[in-house]
Parts: C-alpha cells; structure tokens; sequence
C-alpha cells in the first residue's frame, strides 16, 4: 500500500471520529434540553456521561491528528484538514461543556410550568444541533456550500436569543417573584447563543479546510 493510499485510508477514520463525535453532540445538546424542560436530575448524570465521551473523543482525535501529521508528510491541503479538525474538536468540546452547564442550571429550577412555556429555548437547542450535524457533514463531504449555510443560519439562533431575552425581560418587571428564575433561564438561552456561536466557528474551519480561506458570518 502506497503512503499516499494509507494517508486516505486515515483521512477516511478521522472523518468517521468526527461523525461520532458529532453525534454525542447531539445527544448532549438534546438530554441537557430534555433536562431543563422536565427538570429532572437523572437526565444531568446522563449529560455528564456524555461529556467525558466527548472528551475522551478529543482526545482520540487529537491523537490521530498529530500522528497523521508527524508520520505522513501531508501536502498543503491536507494539512489544512488536519489543522482544521483540531480546531473544531475544541469548539465541540466547549459546546459539551456549555451543556453541561445548561443541565446543572437546571437542577436551580422549581417552576416546571413555567419552564415548559419558554418555548424558544428548545427551538434554540434544535436549531443548534443542525448547525453541528450540517458542519461535520460538510466537512466529511468538502461540501463549502453547506458549510457557508450553516454560518447564516447562526442568525436563526440569534434571532431566537433575542426572543427569548424579551420575554425573559418582561417577566422580571411583571412578577418580581419570579426574577431569579428569569435569570437563570436567561443564562441558559445565553449558553444557548454561544453554542450556536461554536457550531458558526466549527463551520468556518470546514471552509478553510476547502478553500484556505476562514469564512466569517
């Protein structure tokens, strides 16, 4: 087998690493959703088994990089590539964090109604992991064109944090019984935001990896 061949055969598992990876994004995003909504505890220990797996993830494909980088004399494009999955593990990594985050506010909450009604934050969440789940296709795919929507449609996300910060807003000056529970939800949309911010950053690294040129929103 030729280096160049072995050099894709690599390629081929740190794209399947990342689709993993991706996956476990999603899970965490939905159970530390599924956390707030029903304010149950169980569901926080299942966001943080989900988080070491997305550690020990990075970690794995850290390591594949690092070899693919010391061992196989990659050429320009390729190392775009490999550099390019190593800044988006960090970005996934930090939206692992940020949900974790989100589950343990959560365990803050007493007002299970109330919580049920805010019902942008679980747009937010959804919305967010497309973002994820689009980035790493375009990245296992090349596919700039996906990877570009995904940095517009970031707005989408923002537009649903303003929503959310308004009517957050209204309630504290309408129920002062109510104000620390609006801050805490309003902490929780904010994590929100900045996943939606990573999933932007993790396709902006996809487009650098195609054209050598990092995309902005």
């Amino acid at each position: 087998m030729s280096i160049r061949n072995r050099f894709d055969e690599q390629l081929e598992v740190l794209n399947s690493h990342l689709i993993e990876l991706g996956t476990f994004i999603e899970q965490i995003i939905s159970l530390a959703t599924m956390a707030l909504i029903e304010l149950d505890p169980t569901l926080v220990e299942k966001v943080i088994e989900v988080d070491n797996e997305i550690d020990l993830k990075e970690k794995e494909i850290e390591t594949l990089c690092m070899k693919l980088l010391l061992r196989q004399q990659p050429v320009a494009s390729d190392l775009r590539l490999i550099s390019s999955a190593l800044k988006m593990i960090t970005d996934m990594e930090r939206i692992g964090d940020q949900s974790h985050d989100i589950a343990k506010i959560s365990t803050f909450l007493n007002d299970k109604e109330y919580v049920k009604q805010i019902t942008k934050i679980p747009q937010m969440a959804e919305a967010t992991i497309k973002m994820v789940t689009d980035s790493v296709n375009a990245f296992v795919m090349r596919d700039l064109d996906l990877a570009l929507s995904v940095i517009e449609y970031d707005s989408v996300v923002d537009g649903l944090f303003g929503e959310v910060r308004r009517e957050l807003i209204h309630l504290i000056k309408t129920e002062n019984d109510k104000g620390e529970l609006a801050l805490d939800l309003l902490m929780i949309s904010k994590y929100f935001e900045r996943i939606g911010d990573h999933a932007e950053n993790i396709a902006g690294w996809v487009a650098y990896a195609i054209t050598g040129e990092h995309k902005d929103a």
